[in-house]
Protein backbone atom coordinates (compact mmCIF):
# COMPACT_ATOMS: atom_id res chain seq x y z
CA UNK A 1 0.00 0.00 0.00
CA UNK A 2 2.84 2.34 0.82
CA UNK A 3 4.39 1.64 -2.57
CA UNK A 4 1.20 2.74 -4.36
CA UNK A 5 1.10 5.91 -2.28
CA UNK A 6 4.73 6.65 -3.18
CA UNK A 7 4.03 6.20 -6.90
CA UNK A 8 1.01 8.48 -6.57
CA UNK A 9 3.08 11.12 -4.88
CA UNK A 10 5.68 10.93 -7.66
CA UNK A 11 2.97 11.29 -10.32
CA UNK A 12 1.51 14.28 -8.52
CA UNK A 13 4.93 15.86 -8.25
CA UNK A 14 5.56 15.31 -11.98
CA UNK A 15 2.17 16.72 -12.89
CA UNK A 16 2.78 19.75 -10.69
CA UNK A 17 6.23 20.28 -12.20
CA UNK A 18 4.78 19.91 -15.71
CA UNK A 19 2.05 22.44 -14.96
CA UNK A 20 4.66 24.81 -13.57
CA UNK A 21 6.74 24.35 -16.73
CA UNK A 22 3.73 25.07 -18.94
CA UNK A 23 2.94 28.20 -16.92
CA UNK A 24 6.57 29.33 -17.17
CA UNK A 25 6.56 28.82 -20.97
CA UNK A 26 3.34 30.82 -21.42
CA UNK A 27 4.66 33.60 -19.15
CA UNK A 28 7.96 33.69 -21.04
CA UNK A 29 6.05 33.91 -24.32
CA UNK A 30 4.05 36.86 -23.03
CA UNK A 31 7.20 38.65 -21.85
CA UNK A 32 8.96 37.93 -25.13
CA UNK A 33 5.95 39.25 -27.05
CA UNK A 34 6.05 42.46 -25.02
CA UNK A 35 9.80 42.82 -25.62
CA UNK A 36 9.27 42.31 -29.35
CA UNK A 37 6.59 45.01 -29.42
CA UNK A 38 8.85 47.49 -27.65
CA UNK A 39 11.70 46.65 -30.02
CA UNK A 40 9.50 47.16 -33.09
CA UNK A 41 8.23 50.48 -31.72
CA UNK A 42 11.80 51.69 -31.23
CA UNK A 43 12.79 50.57 -34.71
CA UNK A 44 9.73 52.33 -36.17
CA UNK A 45 10.82 55.64 -34.60
CA UNK A 46 14.35 55.21 -35.94
CA UNK A 47 13.23 54.24 -39.45
CA UNK A 48 10.79 57.18 -39.57
CA UNK A 49 13.77 59.52 -39.95
CA UNK A 50 15.00 57.76 -43.10
CA UNK A 51 13.62 57.75 -46.66
CA UNK A 52 14.46 54.10 -47.24
CA UNK A 53 11.42 52.18 -48.49
CA UNK A 54 12.71 48.71 -47.77
CA UNK A 55 13.50 49.04 -44.06
CA UNK A 56 9.94 50.30 -43.50
CA UNK A 57 8.65 47.39 -45.60
CA UNK A 58 10.60 44.83 -43.55
CA UNK A 59 9.36 46.38 -40.32
CA UNK A 60 5.74 46.38 -41.48
CA UNK A 61 6.07 42.81 -42.78
CA UNK A 62 7.50 41.35 -39.58
CA UNK A 63 5.59 43.21 -36.87
CA UNK A 64 2.44 41.05 -36.75
CA UNK A 65 3.92 37.71 -37.94
CA UNK A 66 6.65 37.86 -35.28
CA UNK A 67 4.06 38.50 -32.57
CA UNK A 68 1.94 35.58 -33.74
CA UNK A 69 5.05 33.41 -34.08
CA UNK A 70 6.01 34.00 -30.45
CA UNK A 71 2.55 33.02 -29.23
CA UNK A 72 2.17 30.10 -31.65
CA UNK A 73 5.51 28.47 -30.94
CA UNK A 74 5.19 29.20 -27.23
CA UNK A 75 1.78 27.52 -27.01
CA UNK A 76 2.93 24.58 -29.16
CA UNK A 77 6.03 24.14 -26.99
CA UNK A 78 3.86 24.27 -23.89
CA UNK A 79 1.58 21.63 -25.41
CA UNK A 80 4.61 19.46 -26.18
CA UNK A 81 5.79 19.73 -22.57
CA UNK A 82 2.32 18.99 -21.25
CA UNK A 83 2.00 15.96 -23.50
CA UNK A 84 5.23 14.23 -22.57
CA UNK A 85 4.52 10.67 -21.61
CA UNK A 86 0.92 10.97 -22.76
CA UNK A 87 -0.50 8.67 -25.41
CA UNK A 88 -3.27 11.12 -26.41
CA UNK A 89 -3.41 11.45 -30.18
CA UNK A 90 -3.81 15.22 -30.07
CA UNK A 91 -0.22 15.66 -28.81
CA UNK A 92 1.12 13.91 -31.93
CA UNK A 93 -0.09 16.86 -33.99
CA UNK A 94 2.26 19.32 -32.30
CA UNK A 95 5.20 18.79 -34.68
CA UNK A 96 3.15 19.04 -37.94
CA UNK A 97 1.34 22.07 -36.51
CA UNK A 98 4.69 23.71 -35.77
CA UNK A 99 5.86 23.16 -39.37
CA UNK A 100 2.61 24.46 -40.84
CA UNK A 101 2.69 27.51 -38.55
CA UNK A 102 6.27 28.32 -39.55
CA UNK A 103 5.44 28.11 -43.28
CA UNK A 104 2.22 30.12 -42.88
CA UNK A 105 3.93 32.86 -40.87
CA UNK A 106 6.80 33.15 -43.34
CA UNK A 107 4.34 33.35 -46.25
CA UNK A 108 2.30 35.96 -44.36
CA UNK A 109 5.40 38.08 -43.77
CA UNK A 110 6.38 37.82 -47.44
CA UNK A 111 2.87 38.84 -48.56
CA UNK A 112 2.88 41.81 -46.18
CA UNK A 113 6.27 42.89 -47.51
CA UNK A 114 5.05 42.70 -51.12
CA UNK A 115 1.83 44.59 -50.32
CA UNK A 116 3.72 47.36 -48.51
CA UNK A 117 6.07 47.81 -51.48
CA UNK A 118 3.13 47.98 -53.88
CA UNK A 119 1.22 50.54 -51.81
CA UNK A 120 4.15 52.86 -51.11
CA UNK A 121 6.37 52.42 -54.17
CA UNK A 122 5.21 55.69 -55.74
CA UNK A 123 5.05 57.72 -52.51
CA UNK A 124 6.75 61.10 -52.74
CA UNK A 125 8.33 60.66 -49.30
CA UNK A 126 10.47 57.86 -50.72
CA UNK A 127 11.47 59.92 -53.76
CA UNK A 128 9.90 57.51 -56.28
CA UNK A 129 7.44 59.67 -58.21
CA UNK A 130 8.17 58.20 -61.64
CA UNK A 131 7.25 54.59 -60.85
CA UNK A 132 4.67 52.97 -63.13
CA UNK A 133 1.96 51.87 -60.71
CA UNK A 134 0.42 49.40 -63.16
CA UNK A 135 3.73 47.62 -63.69
CA UNK A 136 4.30 47.46 -59.94
CA UNK A 137 0.79 46.02 -59.43
CA UNK A 138 1.28 43.24 -61.99
CA UNK A 139 4.73 42.30 -60.63
CA UNK A 140 3.37 42.19 -57.10
CA UNK A 141 0.47 39.99 -58.17
CA UNK A 142 2.91 37.55 -59.75
CA UNK A 143 5.04 37.56 -56.60
CA UNK A 144 2.01 37.00 -54.35
CA UNK A 145 0.85 34.09 -56.49
CA UNK A 146 4.34 32.55 -56.34
CA UNK A 147 4.48 32.90 -52.55
CA UNK A 148 1.04 31.34 -52.07
CA UNK A 149 1.71 28.40 -54.39
CA UNK A 150 5.12 27.74 -52.80
CA UNK A 151 3.63 27.90 -49.30
CA UNK A 152 0.86 25.45 -50.21
CA UNK A 153 3.35 22.98 -51.67
CA UNK A 154 5.55 23.21 -48.56
CA UNK A 155 2.53 22.68 -46.30
CA UNK A 156 1.51 19.59 -48.28
CA UNK A 157 5.07 18.28 -48.07
CA UNK A 158 5.20 18.86 -44.29
CA UNK A 159 1.93 16.95 -43.91
CA UNK A 160 3.39 13.94 -45.69
CA UNK A 161 2.04 14.40 -49.20
CA UNK A 162 4.32 13.73 -52.16
CA UNK A 163 5.14 16.93 -54.03
CA UNK A 164 5.98 14.95 -57.15
CA UNK A 165 2.57 13.31 -57.03
CA UNK A 166 0.84 16.65 -56.58
CA UNK A 167 2.72 18.14 -59.54
CA UNK A 168 2.02 15.09 -61.69
CA UNK A 169 -1.67 15.29 -60.84
CA UNK A 170 -1.61 18.99 -61.68
CA UNK A 171 0.04 18.26 -65.03
CA UNK A 172 -2.58 15.69 -66.01
CA UNK A 173 -5.44 17.74 -64.67
CA UNK A 174 -4.08 20.81 -66.40
CA UNK A 175 -4.89 19.32 -69.79
CA UNK A 176 -8.53 18.90 -68.87
CA UNK A 177 -8.73 22.22 -67.09
CA UNK A 178 -7.00 23.97 -69.99
CA UNK A 179 -9.82 23.18 -72.40
CA UNK A 180 -12.41 24.32 -69.88
CA UNK A 181 -10.52 27.48 -68.99
CA UNK A 182 -9.35 28.71 -72.38
CA UNK A 183 -10.93 32.11 -71.85
CA UNK A 184 -9.29 32.41 -68.44
CA UNK A 185 -5.88 31.57 -69.91
CA UNK A 186 -6.48 34.01 -72.76
CA UNK A 187 -7.25 36.73 -70.22
CA UNK A 188 -4.12 35.82 -68.26
CA UNK A 189 -1.90 36.18 -71.33
CA UNK A 190 -3.78 39.37 -72.17
CA UNK A 191 -2.72 40.67 -68.77
CA UNK A 192 0.89 39.78 -69.52
CA UNK A 193 0.60 41.59 -72.86
CA UNK A 194 -0.66 44.71 -71.09
CA UNK A 195 2.21 44.41 -68.62
CA UNK A 196 4.96 44.02 -71.24
CA UNK A 197 3.62 46.36 -73.94
CA UNK A 198 2.07 48.87 -71.50
CA UNK A 199 -0.41 50.46 -73.91
CA UNK A 200 -2.11 52.04 -70.90
CA UNK A 201 -1.82 52.27 -67.13
CA UNK A 202 -4.11 52.90 -64.21
CA UNK A 203 -5.41 56.47 -64.45
CA UNK A 204 -5.11 56.73 -68.25
CA UNK A 205 -8.01 57.80 -70.43
CA UNK A 206 -8.43 55.25 -73.21
CA UNK A 207 -10.93 54.66 -75.99
CA UNK A 208 -11.39 52.28 -78.88
CA UNK A 209 -12.96 52.88 -82.27
CA UNK A 210 -13.47 49.11 -82.68
CA UNK A 211 -15.88 48.90 -79.75
CA UNK A 212 -17.83 51.30 -77.61
CA UNK A 213 -15.09 51.61 -74.99
CA UNK A 214 -14.05 54.96 -73.53
CA UNK A 215 -13.18 56.02 -70.02
CA UNK A 216 -10.52 56.10 -67.33
CA UNK A 217 -8.68 52.91 -66.33
CA UNK A 218 -9.29 52.20 -62.64
CA UNK A 219 -7.82 48.73 -62.21
CA UNK A 220 -5.96 46.10 -64.25
CA UNK A 221 -6.72 42.67 -62.83
CA UNK A 222 -5.72 39.15 -63.75
CA UNK A 223 -8.89 38.55 -65.75
CA UNK A 224 -10.33 41.92 -66.64
CA UNK A 225 -9.71 45.65 -66.64
CA UNK A 226 -12.15 48.02 -64.94
CA UNK A 227 -12.80 51.25 -66.83
CA UNK A 228 -14.88 54.13 -65.46
CA UNK A 229 -16.85 55.73 -68.30
CA UNK A 230 -17.45 59.48 -68.38
CA UNK A 231 -21.03 59.01 -67.18
CA UNK A 232 -19.49 57.27 -64.12
CA UNK A 233 -20.55 53.73 -65.03
CA UNK A 234 -18.02 50.90 -64.44
CA UNK A 235 -17.08 48.99 -67.59
CA UNK A 236 -15.42 45.59 -67.20
CA UNK A 237 -13.39 44.48 -70.23
CA UNK A 238 -11.74 41.01 -70.39
CA UNK A 239 -8.01 41.44 -70.90
CA UNK A 240 -8.01 39.02 -73.85
CA UNK A 241 -9.97 41.63 -75.81
CA UNK A 242 -7.02 44.03 -75.82
CA UNK A 243 -4.89 41.60 -77.86
CA UNK A 244 -7.12 42.21 -80.90
CA UNK A 245 -8.41 45.69 -80.11
CA UNK A 246 -7.17 49.02 -81.37
CA UNK A 247 -6.75 51.20 -78.30
CA UNK A 248 -6.20 54.95 -78.33
CA UNK A 249 -4.58 56.51 -75.28
CA UNK A 250 -5.35 60.25 -75.29
CA UNK A 251 -3.70 60.62 -71.87
CA UNK A 252 -0.32 60.31 -73.57
CA UNK A 253 -0.89 62.97 -76.22
CA UNK A 254 1.65 65.78 -76.30
CA UNK A 255 -0.79 68.50 -77.42
CA UNK A 256 -4.40 69.08 -78.38
CA UNK A 257 -5.29 70.35 -81.84
CA UNK A 258 -7.40 73.33 -82.84
CA UNK A 259 -8.70 72.85 -86.36
CA UNK A 260 -11.35 75.31 -87.50
CA UNK A 261 -12.65 76.69 -90.80
CA UNK A 262 -13.56 80.38 -90.51
CA UNK A 263 -15.80 81.80 -93.20
CA UNK A 264 -15.51 85.45 -94.24
CA UNK A 265 -18.01 87.23 -96.51
CA UNK A 266 -17.22 87.58 -100.20
CA UNK A 267 -17.69 91.34 -99.78
CA UNK A 268 -14.59 91.37 -97.54
CA UNK A 269 -12.17 89.84 -100.07
CA UNK A 270 -9.98 92.95 -100.03
CA UNK A 271 -9.31 92.63 -96.29
CA UNK A 272 -8.83 88.86 -96.27
CA UNK A 273 -5.03 88.87 -96.46
CA UNK A 274 -4.55 91.31 -93.54
CA UNK A 275 -7.01 89.28 -91.49
CA UNK A 276 -5.01 86.10 -92.13
CA UNK A 277 -1.73 87.82 -91.24
CA UNK A 278 -3.14 89.20 -87.96
CA UNK A 279 -4.65 85.83 -86.95
CA UNK A 280 -1.32 84.13 -87.62
CA UNK A 281 0.54 86.75 -85.54
CA UNK A 282 -2.01 86.38 -82.74
CA UNK A 283 -1.45 82.62 -82.58
CA UNK A 284 2.35 83.03 -82.60
CA UNK A 285 2.11 85.39 -79.62
CA UNK A 286 -0.50 83.40 -77.71
CA UNK A 287 1.02 81.97 -74.47
CA UNK A 288 -1.03 78.76 -74.64
CA UNK A 289 -0.23 77.88 -78.27
CA UNK A 290 2.71 75.53 -78.89
CA UNK A 291 4.60 77.21 -81.73
CA UNK A 292 6.96 74.24 -82.04
CA UNK A 293 4.12 72.31 -83.65
CA UNK A 294 2.50 72.92 -87.01
CA UNK A 295 0.80 76.31 -87.16
CA UNK A 296 -1.17 77.16 -90.29
CA UNK A 297 -3.53 80.02 -91.14
CA UNK A 298 -4.35 79.98 -94.85
CA UNK A 299 -7.02 80.92 -97.34
CA UNK A 300 -8.48 77.50 -98.06
CA UNK A 301 -11.07 77.85 -100.81
CA UNK A 302 -14.03 79.73 -102.20
CA UNK A 303 -16.96 78.28 -100.34
CA UNK A 304 -20.58 78.31 -101.35
CA UNK A 305 -21.30 81.38 -99.25
CA UNK A 306 -17.95 82.39 -97.74
CA UNK A 307 -14.21 82.75 -98.18
CA UNK A 308 -12.94 79.83 -96.08
CA UNK A 309 -9.86 80.35 -93.91
CA UNK A 310 -8.23 77.30 -92.25
CA UNK A 311 -6.86 77.70 -88.70
CA UNK A 312 -4.66 74.76 -87.69
CA UNK A 313 -2.59 74.83 -84.50
CA UNK A 314 -1.88 73.00 -81.22
CA UNK A 315 -2.29 73.98 -77.59
CA UNK A 316 0.33 73.37 -74.94
CA UNK A 317 -2.14 71.83 -72.52
CA UNK A 318 -3.67 68.40 -72.96
CA UNK A 319 -6.23 68.80 -70.17
CA UNK A 320 -9.71 68.67 -71.67
CA UNK A 321 -11.18 71.59 -69.72
CA UNK A 322 -8.12 73.82 -70.18
CA UNK A 323 -8.03 73.05 -73.90
CA UNK A 324 -11.60 74.29 -74.39
CA UNK A 325 -10.81 77.46 -72.46
CA UNK A 326 -7.83 78.14 -74.75
CA UNK A 327 -9.87 77.34 -77.85
CA UNK A 328 -12.63 79.70 -76.74
CA UNK A 329 -10.10 82.50 -76.23
CA UNK A 330 -8.60 81.90 -79.68
CA UNK A 331 -12.00 81.97 -81.41
CA UNK A 332 -13.01 85.19 -79.66
CA UNK A 333 -9.73 86.82 -80.69
CA UNK A 334 -10.24 85.73 -84.30
CA UNK A 335 -13.72 87.26 -84.24
CA UNK A 336 -12.25 90.51 -82.87
CA UNK A 337 -9.60 90.61 -85.62
CA UNK A 338 -12.23 90.13 -88.30
CA UNK A 339 -14.33 92.94 -86.80
CA UNK A 340 -11.30 95.27 -86.50
CA UNK A 341 -10.86 95.08 -90.29
CA UNK A 342 -14.47 96.02 -90.88
CA UNK A 343 -15.27 92.52 -92.11
CA UNK A 344 -17.83 90.02 -90.94
CA UNK A 345 -17.92 86.29 -90.41
CA UNK A 346 -20.17 84.81 -93.07
CA UNK A 347 -23.24 82.74 -92.44
CA UNK A 348 -24.84 80.43 -95.00
CA UNK A 349 -26.51 82.53 -97.72
CA UNK A 350 -27.79 81.91 -101.20
CA UNK A 351 -28.23 84.42 -104.01
CA UNK A 352 -31.13 83.84 -106.35
CA UNK A 353 -30.94 85.45 -109.80
CA UNK A 354 -34.33 85.85 -111.48
CA UNK A 355 -34.45 86.11 -115.27
CA UNK A 356 -37.34 88.30 -116.50
CA UNK A 357 -39.77 86.50 -118.76
CA UNK A 358 -39.33 87.03 -122.50
CA UNK A 359 -41.72 89.48 -124.14
CA UNK A 360 -44.51 87.91 -126.08
CA UNK A 361 -44.44 88.69 -129.86
CA UNK A 362 -47.21 90.96 -131.18
CA UNK A 363 -49.92 89.16 -133.00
Amino acid sequence: MNEFLAVGNIVEELAGARALSVFAIVLASALLRLAAKLAFDRLAKRFADTANLYDDAVLAALRKPVGWAIWSFGILFAAQVAGRGSEAEIFTLVDPARDVAAIALLAWAALRFISFIEQHLADAEYGRKEVDQSTAAVINKLLRASVIVTALLLVLHSLGFSIAGVLAFGGLGGLAVGFAARDMLANFFGTLMIFFDRPFAVGDWIRSSDRDIEGTVEDIGWRMTRIRTFDQRPLYVPNAVFSTLTVENPSRMRNRRIYEIIGVRYDDLATLRPIIDDVRAMLLDHPQIDTRRTLMVNFLNFGESSLDVMVYTFTKTTVWTEFHAVKEDVLFKIASIVAEHGAEIAFPTRTLHLTPPAAEPNA
